[in-house]
């Protein structure tokens, strides 16, 4: 069976670009989603892991779409060699089935890691200047007039974590932060 996975970081991000670069090879099924590769525990991942079987192949844009990381990458790899799944990627152009592909996959994977992380060295520097310049203010703080009435909900657990960052409208690592100064602030 032919599958496809397709991965954009975000919900406004489109995934169209990719679709229609794999849409040459006769996908029969389809996996896609919109998260954030920052580790491999990702709903559609998973399942299409789990769907797979020897013989299939799995298509993907580009080696980023199926990981950030060489070792999640690998991770992912080791998987699919040993079910005897193949992986084709259509940015580099590289068939799993192949020794050269193989190769390739670990030699693109490790480029592609050590470019994040000069991109994200780059990042920390820029910020630095701009901090020691006075032009970087960082993220505005996330504030709400919600908060002190969602919390005593969640304390007296009329509401769960999940819900509490939902109705105030943020994600869970926002909401433990939120939590975690609001608690410090009584002590």
């Amino acid at each position: 069976m032919r599958i496809a996975y397709v991965r954009v970081s975000t919900i406004e991000q489109n995934e169209a670009r990719q679709v229609e670069a794999l849409e040459k090879y006769g996908i029969e099924k389809w996996y896609t989603e919109k998260l954030s590769a920052k580790d491999t525990n990702r709903p559609k991942l998973q399942e299409m892991l789990e769907f797979a079987r020897e013989g299939d192949t799995i298509y993907i844009h580009d080696f980023s779409r199926l990981a950030r990381s060489t070792r999640d990458l690998l991770d992912i790899m080791e998987q699919l060699q040993v079910k005897g799944i193949n992986l084709i990627s259509n940015k580099e152009s590289i068939d799993t089935s192949t020794p050269t592909g193989k190769l390739m996959v670990t030699m693109i994977s490790a480029l592609n890691e050590f470019e994040r992380t000069n991109l994200l060295e780059r990042q920390r520097e820029g910020i630095a200047i701009a901090k020691r310049n006075g032009v970087y203010s960082g993220r505005k703080p996330f504030t709400s007039d919600k908060f002190e009435d969602l919390y005593s909900q969640y304390i007296s657990r009329e509401i769960n974590k999940t819900e509490f960052a939902k109705l105030l409208g943020t994600s869970r690592p926002t909401l433990d932060k939120l939590i975690r100064e609001h608690e410090n602030k009584d002590k």
